[in-house]
């Protein structure tokens, strides 16, 4: 038992590790589903890329193409293939970007493809100057050149800023998830916006103010990417020729050359044509002919500018040999010296025999001992001519399979000439280089790799198509469907079986309607209980499931039933479709004709006193309350009748009630009360004395006892006076508050007025004249007690009276001011 729970544990620890590795073999870049929830995080991955730059562009992603490209193939089935091993490339794996064509190859790859690639171009076989050049590796899709100092050797993100970067799903592969800022190609100052991404970054998406080409135009914010424009206005920079302008259109760099025509002479002057003004130097096909100062010859130059010069033969002059030197007149020929001629001839080694002589010389005869070209004979013969043995060179060549076989090989073998032929790394297709050491060149050609239907296909590099996934087709499957329905339901294009079809099944139920739910012909159904484990070591297996039929559900088409009592009617399911109760109260009316049934809904028995539905059955409760309809309006008094139908009897109760004026009480009948009017209301609460009221003239009222206000026609005399109290008569109190009544004064009553002002006027004069008197009497007392006093002490009693600062000060100022005026005059 010990033994085979041990083994259970090894197998099971197998197992284990082997499904690890099955793991990360498929997490790589192009792993991702195809179902929507990877489109949608796909979405969002890269919307959260572009933010920055698209805030800073209002929105405006069309210079994002090229990068989304890299971006969508980044998570693309099969779209990020080593194009050295033609294997996918995965999202744990370290990597390298080239910077020329963007293309990502493992780092393992590209450092075995830079080796390989310096060891051949440096190799001793190929060039003598082994180590003392640092030469360059290629890419191997672009062919772009790198040093060998830039040989990856680690492993960065695109950006360059993290080593290793860590493995996030909610990132671009191989992201660090930082922002870009990459310089710009070409370089404008700015960095890029994007978050660490593949590819090229896209154009610089800030605002700059910059002015046009020819600096006329007013500086204008464009975009940094965009930011050389042209104002469309003439240039007007002088051109070359320092006579006109450029006409052009404001543009950038130099100006093109002047296009107008012009009449401009030779060098020489003596022709004179139509030529670009761009070009005004020109040479005319005629010899100069002018005489040169020795007077024998002419300027043989064709068309110069200025002095011809002195002519060529004049002065000392060389025999052929160049051994004698003579000074002859311009018209004579330079003789021979007789010497030997001894120039170096053609083989660089002997020199002419000749005597001194006039053109080239003859090859060398001379016999000599020559060695060939190989260095392993030799043999006598003429010197101008090469010698090559007939020997084979056995060296191996670049490729360090095939031999030289050149005829006498100086060892300097040239390289391998004849067809690589080795199987590529894609397996369909062979090397079509020249032979060569090393891992030979990706595979240059695609494949196309179709889906089930043909109608869609995408390029992949050849080899791939064995493992890539295939393209996602837009086009509907045109299987015919496989369960009871005469068409199956529009998806696309797919390998495998079709998915399971949704549409309604429609098949008729026993009730008549049809089955509304999916189609259940081909339901997976779970098989449980057919497999029992043989021990621990067996490993639980999946359930099984099977293909088959379901019967069609319960129908569910609502049916409208009304419920027991007849208040509502609702929808059922058609397979519940039976009476029910509603759980409201029966609300049938009871025989009282006053009150409801309040029993839960039930049914009734329709008999012919409740057949329009409404009234109570038998079924129904019955009423034991007390009356209570409405009493006649003004009647407090309960009915004493129980709950009964029709109208109450009349209430023959007395009431006990104050009259009008508050001061009696009455008893009346709730009968007469209820039943009288307006009036007669006014009769029977009314005790037939006289109102106690006061009117608002203070007399009291001289009605029977009433409802209401008093009326205001007071018909009471009163006395009425005129302004001076002296006439007087009798008037109604009513037209007294209207304003009617009035006595005014006649001629005796103005006369006895005007007396009494005239007394009053004489009176105060007399009042007046008195109190001046009074006060002389005092003032002539007064100075009549001031005079038999003595002058000292009229002089203490005198008021002082106070001087004001000028009659105190009006000496000391102006006597300086008259001094200073008096000097300034005699000065």
């Amino acid at each position: 038992e010990f033994s085979s729970q041990k083994k259970f544990e090894e197998i099971k620890k197998a197992n284990q590790a082997a499904a690890r590795k099955l793991v990360e073999d498929q997490f790589s870049s192009s792993s991702e589903d195809d179902d929507e929830d990877a489109e949608a995080k796909q979405g969002k991955i890269l919307d959260k890329t572009f933010t920055i730059y698209t805030s800073q562009t209002d929105g405006d992603a069309s210079e994002l193409e090229r990068t989304r490209q890299y971006l969508n193939e980044a998570f693309q089935s099969g779209a990020m293939t080593c194009l050295i091993c033609i294997a996918s490339v995965k999202r744990n794996q370290a990597v390298w970007s080239c910077c020329g064509c963007f293309c990502i190859f493992h780092l393992v790859c590209i450092q075995k493809w830079a080796k390989d690639s310096l060891f051949l171009v440096s190799s001793p076989l190929t060039d003598d100057d082994f180590g003392k050049k640092d030469y360059p590796w290629p890419c191997p899709k672009c062919r772009f050149e790198y040093k060998r100092s830039e040989t990856p050797s680690r492993y960065y993100c695109y950006c360059g800023k993290v080593e290793n970067p860590t493995l996030d799903p909610w990132l671009v592969p191989h992201s660090c998830g930082q922002i870009c800022e990459r310089e710009f190609k070409p370089p404008c100052g700015h960095k890029c916006l994007l978050l660490c991404h593949p590819g090229p970054c896209p154009p610089c998406p800030k605002m700059v103010t910059t002015t046009c080409h020819c600096r006329k135009a007013k500086p204008v914010p464009r975009r940094c990417s965009a930011k050389e424009w042209s104002c469309r206005r003439p240039c007007g920079r002088t051109l070359l020729c320092g006579q006109h302008t450029c006409e052009s259109p404001c543009h950038a760099g130099d100006c093109q050359p002047c296009p107008r025509v012009s009449k401009q002479r030779c060098v020489c002057g003596r022709q004179t044509a139509e030529r670009l003004c761009a070009s005004p130097q020109w040479q005319c096909d005629q010899v100069c002919g002018k005489r040169l100062p020795c007077g024998n010859h002419t300027c043989e130059q064709v068309c110069h500018a200025g002095p011809c010069g002195d002519c060529p033969r004049s002065g000392k002059r060389s025999c052929p040999c160049g051994k004698s030197k003579f000074t002859l007149p311009c018209t004579e020929d330079v003789p021979t010296c007789g010497d030997s001629c001894d120039k170096v001839l053609e083989c660089g080694i002997h020199k002419c025999s000749q005597r001194c002589h006039r053109g080239p010389c003859e090859i060398c005869r001379q016999e000599v001992e020559k060695q060939c070209r190989c260095g392993k004979h030799t043999k006598r013969m003429p010197c101008h001519k090469p010698y090559l043995c007939e020997t084979k060179c056995t060296k191996i060549r670049d490729c360090q399979k095939h031999q030289c076989r050149r005829k006498c090989c100086s060892g300097n073998c040239p390289p391998c000439d004849q067809v690589c032929g080795r199987t590529l790394g894609c397996r369909n297709h062979k090397c079509p280089s020249g032979c060569h050491r090393g891992s030979c060149n990706p595979c240059p050609e695609t494949v196309d790799v179709k889906c089930n239907c043909g109608k869609t296909v995408i390029k992949v590099p050849c080899g791939r198509e064995r493992t890539i996934r295939p393209p996602r087709c837009k086009q509907l499957c045109s299987r015919p469907p496989t369960c009871h329905h005469t068409t199956q339901e529009k998806h696309y294009c797919h390998f495998g079986r079709c998915p399971p079809c949704r549409q309604p099944c429609q098949k008729t139920l026993t009730c008549g309607h049809l089955c509304p739910v999916p189609c259940h012909d081909e339901a997976l159904v779970r098989q449980t209980g057919l497999h029992q484990s043989a021990g621990p070591w067996e490993q639980p297996s999946e359930p099984a499931f099977i293909q088959t039929a379901l019967p069609c559900p319960p129908c569910e088409v609502p049916i409208p039933v009304e419920c027991l009592g007849q208040h509502e009617v609702s929808p059922l399911p058609c397979h519940s479709a039976n009476p029910y109760s509603c759980k409201r109260p029966c609300g049938r009316l009871l025989d009282c004709q006053n009150h409801t049934c309040m029993k839960e809904c039930h049914h009734v028995t329709k008999t012919n006193s409740n057949a329009d539905g409404k009234k109570s059955g038998p079924e129904c409760s019955q009423c034991e309350e007390e009356c209570t309809k409405p009493r006649p309006s003004g009647c407090p008094h309960r009915c004493a009748l129980p709950c009964h139908p029709g109208d109450c009897p009349s209430c023959l109760q007395m009431v006990k009630i104050k009259c009008h004026c508050k001061l009696s009480i009455l008893y009346i009948e709730c009968l007469k009360l209820t039943r009288a009017d307006l009036k007669e209301k006014e009769v029977l609460i009314s005790c037939k004395n006289q109102c106690p009221k006061e009117l608002p003239c203070g007399h009291r009222c001289k009605e029977i006892c009433h409802s209401g206000s008093c009326p205001l026609n007071c018909s009471q005399k009163v006395k009425l006076r005129c302004l001076c109290k002296r006439l007087k008569k009798e008037i109604q109190c009513s037209k007294i508050q209207e304003g009617q009544g009035s006595l005014e004064c006649d001629a005796l009553c103005k006369e006895m007025k005007r007396k009494a002002s005239e007394i009053k006027e004489a009176e105060a004069k007399a009042a007046i004249e008195e109190e001046k008197r009074r006060q002389q009497a005092e003032l002539e007392a007064f100075e009549n007690r001031l005079k038999g006093r003595r002058k000292n002490k009229r002089r203490k009693d005198e008021v002082e009276v106070e001087q004001s600062p000028w009659q105190k000060y009006k000496n000391l100022i102006v006597l300086p001011v008259f001094g200073v005026a008096v000097v300034m005059v005699a000065w």
